[in-house]
């Protein structure tokens, strides 16, 4: 057997099993919400369909157990699981929680475990002495309750395809999230390269009834739509639950490293209260949240220090062509830095209450301050231009 073979199966089936992996912590979290428990369970399914069919396991499980062609009624049922739990998926997200909608839930749930024991009952009753790894489907297509059997998988997954296709496209013009939006459209495309793989094993099946060999279309037409059908649907469950909570992960660190230059300036001014190692292993969320904070707490203890009328001249001194957000920032760096030092040396700025008001206000503009923070030699050369200034109009008058 040419393991070169197995590799268009162990691609996908490693993708699958690795999404699995991943989602495990948040069924552990948050095991009682239901659609985290169904994806883990779709993801499930995918994954031991791709186990199942892959020529290696296939010829394993014949050994182990002794039954030949075993594989078939392992693989149909978890396909046939895989495509109830995308059905009643869909329905969780189309329809609001009610009891019509657990009823119709329920009723795909015992119609498809009707399927599934069906699919056991006509392999048992099947008589299939020769172990086919490739060819199951077209070489038992004649044999009586085993073309039964291989009709009703084929069946079961060309009808969920076609009704989950038909709901999905119907909702589709409804959706304005565009991580569902994202997920629908792989969903779309996962089951229409199921409808692919169901009409290729069709046509194969009725050439067999008919006397004719169209076998390719079944072993080696159909079976690469399948490995498509079971990641582009994984997929399409999962982004809609993982797009947003990355996007924000995303924004998170983003907003994290922008901080840091101020972190950096200011973090002596408050003692640090977490070790750097407990730190680092704190959620982002939470590092976030406390970075910030420490930030606002910084800017308080500095509030006698900082000083409006530096700040004022430091956006007028501030080099043409840029941007009101930029000149902010710019102007804030260049007075919180004046402000560290004042308070090193323990000479507040004599300002009113009124102004005391700047530090607030710079907390509307903490990444544009950090974001300025980092061109250390630009905040320097304003500082000094608005010091010469300074000095000037000093010796003028």
């Amino acid at each position: 057997m040419n393991p070169q073979f197995h590799i268009p199966y162990a691609v996908p089936t490693a993708l699958l099993l690795i999404a699995l992996v991943l989602k495990l912590p948040t069924l552990v979290r948050a095991w009682r919400d239901p659609d985290i428990r169904a994806t883990t369970f779709l993801l499930s399914c995918a994954t031991a369909v791709l186990v199942v069919i892959t020529p290696v396991n296939i010829e394993r499980l014949n050994e182990l157990t002794g039954v030949p062609n075993i594989a078939s009624p392992w693989a149909y049922s978890f396909l046939t699981a895989f495509c109830a739990t995308g059905l009643t998926m869909i329905m969780r997200w189309r329809e609001e929680p009610s009891a019509r909608r657990r009823r119709r839930m329920r009723r795909v749930y015992w119609i498809y475990a009707g399927i599934i024991a069906a699919l056991w009952g006509t392999f048992l009753l099947a008589h299939v002495p020769e172990p086919r790894i490739y060819d199951l489907d077209t070489y038992y297509a004649g044999t009586p309750w085993m073309r039964e059997h291989i009709l009703l998988y084929l069946l079961a997954h060309m009808v969920s395809s076609l009704v989950a296709a038909y709901m999905l496209w119907k909702w589709f013009p409804e959706i304005e999230n565009r991580w569902l939006k994202s997920g629908v459209v792989c969903l779309q495309l996962g089951f229409a390269s199921g409808l692919i793989f169901d009409a290729a094993k069709m046509l194969a099946l009725s050439a067999r009834w008919s006397g004719h060999d169209w076998d390719a279309l079944s072993t080696r037409a159909a079976p690469p739509f399948a490995l498509l059908e079971a990641v582009l649907v994984a997929v399409g469950f999962i982004v809609p639950q993982v797009g947003p909570s990355l996007q924000n992960r995303v924004a998170e660190q983003r907003e994290y490293r922008q901080l840091r230059p101020l972190w950096s300036a200011v973090r002596d001014v408050v003692p640090y209260s977490v070790s750097p190692r407990l730190g680092r292993r704190m959620p982002l969320g939470l590092r976030l949240v406390q970075r910030q904070q420490r930030i606002h707490d910084a800017l308080r203890i500095l509030a006698p220090y900082l000083d409006e009328d530096l700040y004022r001249q430091a956006r007028n001194v501030t080099p043409g062509g840029v941007d009101e957000g930029r000149a902010r920032g710019l102007a804030g760096a260049v007075t919180v830095r004046a402000a560290i030092d004042a308070h090193r040396s323990e000479k507040p700025v004599q300002v009113s209450a009124e102004k005391q008001q700047l530090g607030a206000d710079f907390s509307d503009h903490l990444e544009a301050i950090s974001g300025a923070l980092r061109h250390p030699r630009l905040v320097d050369s304003i500082r000094q231009r608005v010091t010469s200034t300074e000095s000037v109009n000093t010796d003028v008058s």
